[in-house]
């Protein structure tokens, strides 16, 4: 009876591993696809900021956030983020920088609480709702942009990812990333949020 329970638990393990596998190829291929194309808002999900100034990620996501509106692919930009412990929160300090780059605070929106990729997005979508906006351009990092834009399109926004550039392709650090992105919606899939 014990081989036997172990036989199936091996297979059970071998068996989300491998789903684990392909779903990380699958958010791998999306990683490096631009969708971008005319859409009520941009949305561009938090990083880390120190002392109110966004951190290099961060700072790259709002860059091509900003040539994308520039392009006028959106009218918006809605930036995403809770507070970080220092009394700032990613997505005000996403607003400032914006602001500071020439970009009119009225055609800024912001979410300041979400301290999760599904707690920004579900406020996101709440947002989005209330004001009347229907589609999203998803600005972040590749390795996010397949989770983020199932659990946006779960509330019912047409979105489209549009990853920051990024020099980095096929690292052994970029392949966990895939593979800790494909556990994260693994995971919300079942209903843990995460």
């Amino acid at each position: 009876m014990r081989r036997q329970i172990a036989i199936a638990a091996l297979a059970a393990g071998l068996g989300l591993a491998v789903s684990l596998a392909l779903l990380a190829r699958d958010i791998e291929q999306q990683s490096w696809v631009d969708e971008a194309r005319p859409a009520d808002v941009i949305v561009v999900l938090g990083a880390a900021e120190y002392r109110g100034s966004p951190s290099p990620v961060l700072r790259a996501r709002l860059d091509h956030a900003l040539e994308l509106h520039k392009k006028g692919l959106a009218p918006r930009v809605l930036t995403t983020g809770g507070a970080g412990g220092d009394g700032f929160t990613e997505g005000e300090v996403s607003r400032d920088y914006l602001v500071k780059c020439g970009m009119p605070s009225e055609q800024i929106l912001v979410e300041a609480e979400g301290d999760s990729t599904v707690s920004s997005l579900t406020a996101v979508g709440e947002i989005m709702r209330r004001t009347g906006l229907h589609s999203a351009i998803l600005v972040s990092d590749g390795y996010h942009i397949y989770r983020a834009k199932k659990i946006l399109a779960s509330l019912g926004v047409n979105v489209y990812g549009s990853p920051r550039r990024t020099s980095s392709k096929g690292t052994l650090s970029e392949k966990w990333l895939y593979m800790r992105q494909a556990l994260g919606y693994w995971l919300w899939r079942v209903g843990i949020n995460v």
